[in-house]
């Protein structure tokens, strides 16, 4: 079968490569598309943390069940899903809480021992498989897995409060994360971003302001809007130098600032107005079970994420999939890599 390996920084190979032999309690997909994600772009760039080149990209998945191991219960040849991608040791204090998340002992696609998802076919134990609706398309499951990242930052607030949330960065995740707090009730939703194109369409999924902090003063315009109050939780999607500052510039007394953005350099913070507000600081890593869950069945219900599709290129391209999101020359949210139409 076909896969795309990344096999220096930058530069991406097709080869081909053995179809997965499946366990007792896995099943084989025929994988249909794939989401190219952040953290793909890490890959690409040689950056990220645990995944290395040489590797196959991917971990955003939608596709067709062909294969049922003999233990498997729950899903048929036929069946359309999606997978959370993350298997816990099973043996640490997180995964006793169900928190994969934070198990060190993961594995994740892409790494030794488990495929990435930018191949013709995928393998999965079906505890970690969801089904999609038949009339929900491929590339909308494939949305799925980004749309719990958003889903699980908003989960992380423990702030009561749903007046008014600001997110910082507007791009695959901050928009994802915008939908999950519309759903989850908040009345006034802030989007910044420095792209025209995402701005618009933040308001477009109900922002009730979009600012550009390239052009905008961010702090004065939501001073203004919130009467001088500040927002109840501002969640950082994006890694702008200094942005952690305006977060909590923005954040009324005991509020809440959540990163939800993988910041993988380091950028300066003062710590004043955590301490002279009483600020409380949060991280969001991926997400639990239970947000898989509840976005798999937003989508299911059909929530419309279909604006947010903005590419779509076979897998032969692959290369120049993550170039559009490297290079950032055209209007981008998500790109759908098209594996098997």
């Amino acid at each position: 079968m076909k896969a795309a390996v990344v096999v220096e920084p930058t530069k991406i190979e097709i080869q081909d490569i053995e179809v997965p032999t499946i366990k007792a309690n896995e099943v084989l997909i025929k994988v249909k598309t794939v989401g190219v994600c952040g953290s793909d772009l890490h890959l690409f760039k040689g950056t990220h943390a645990f995944r290395k080149p040489p590797a196959i990209l991917g971990h955003e998945i939608a596709g067709e069940v062909v294969e049922v191991g003999p233990e498997v219960t729950k899903f048929r040849i036929g069946d359309r899903v999606t997978v959370e991608p993350h298997i816990g040791c099973g043996e640490c204090e997180f995964c006793e809480k169900e928190l994969l998340n934070l198990c060190t002992g993961k594995k994740a696609p892409g790494v030794p021992g488990w495929i990435g998802t930018f191949s013709e076919y995928f393998n999965a134990p079906e505890d970690i498989v969801y089904k999609i609706a038949d009339d929900i398309s491929y590339e909308i499951g494939t949305l799925v897995e980004p749309l719990a990242v958003g889903i699980h930052a908003i989960e992380r607030i423990t702030v009561p409060e749903k007046d008014t949330i600001a997110i910082l960065g507007s791009g695959t995740i901050g928009l994802l994360t915008l939908v999950a707090a519309r759903e989850a009730g908040y009345k006034n939703i802030i989007c910044t971003d420095t792209q025209p194109f995402n701005l618009e369409m933040a308001k477009k999924q109900g922002a009730i302001l979009a600012l550009n902090p390239l052009e905008d003063d961010v702090e004065a315009k939501i001073k203004e809007f919130t009467n001088g109050r500040g927002v109840d939780v501002a969640i950082v999607a994006a890694d702008a130098p200094g942005i952690i500052d305006q977060a909590s510039s923005i954040v009324r007394k005991r509020g809440e600032v959540g990163i939800v953005a993988m910041i993988t350099k380091q950028i300066p913070v003062d710590t004043y107005s955590f301490v002279f507000n009483e600020i409380s600081l949060f991280g969001a890593m991926t997400y639990e079970t239970k947000d898989f869950e509840k976005a798999s069945q937003l989508v299911n219900e059909g929530l419309d994420l279909s604006d947010f599709i903005t590419q779509r290129v076979p897998l032969e391209e692959s290369q120049k999939a993550l170039d559009i999101l490297n290079e950032k020359k055209e209007n981008v949210v998500k790109v759908i890599v098209e594996v098997d139409k």
